[in-house]
């Protein structure tokens, strides 16, 4: 395990009694997908609209690449992009998968991503959620020795966006887990009651 050891040990324990949440790290790759999936074309690829705009998107070398890659045939795509057909029922998937692979691609590539989240030097906020133990005795609750109740925190995150877009770039779990290590060894003492969370928010 990556990080601090003590940091991790014993969540078997407390899920076993009812806990929900997940490590921070995972949490925050969560987050970071939904950035990138929510920064993209917003038309459904069910409408004539989305379609059109994924095929778009997707008329170079590399698109071709990944579109054939996700199973779609040259004939097909001759049709697509010559506008004498659109994409069956079958080849949606296809075509939406590829538009996705496409966009987080470039979004890693051209940097857009990390300036985005490093916001010119002044950061994010993250908003961390912690775990739901509602329905958990207190002798096995995660929080048992904190000095308080834990309650949704807030905080500003400056410098480790460049390495947690390439963590998660290259889908390096340790590493996040590192980086979220990090992250909240800035709240307080009771900062070990949020290595796990039920999520966390990027105001971004």
């Amino acid at each position: 395990m990556s990080g601090s050891p003590g940091l991790w040990a014993d969540w078997g324990v407390w899920q076993k009694h009812g806990t929900h949440g997940m490590k921070g790290g995972e949490a925050l790759i969560l987050e970071l997908n939904r950035i990138v999936y929510t920064s993209g074309i917003a038309s459904p690829i069910t409408t004539r609209r989305g379609q059109d705009a994924r095929l778009n998107y997707l008329n170079s070398k590399a698109g071709r690449a990944e579109l054939k890659n996700q199973g779609v045939s040259d004939r097909a795509m001759r049709s697509w992009f010559r506008g004498k057909s659109h994409p069956s029922k079958a080849n949606l998937e296809r075509l939406d998968s590829a538009y996705w692979v496409r966009r987080r691609e470039n979004l890693i590539r051209s940097g857009w991503l990390k300036r985005h989240l490093d916001n010119h030097g002044r950061g994010r906020r993250v908003e961390i959620y912690p775990v739901d133990e509602r329905h958990v005795p207190e002798a096995y609750r995660r929080t048992q020795g904190t000095r308080r109740d834990l309650s949704d925190r807030s905080i500003t995150v400056r410098y480790v966006w460049a390495d947690m877009v390439d963590a998660w770039a290259n889908q390096d779990a340790d590493l996040m887990d590192e980086i979220w290590e990090d992250i909240i060894t800035d709240l307080d003492s009771d900062f070990a009651a949020y290595a796990y969370v039920s999520s966390v928010g990027i105001g971004a």
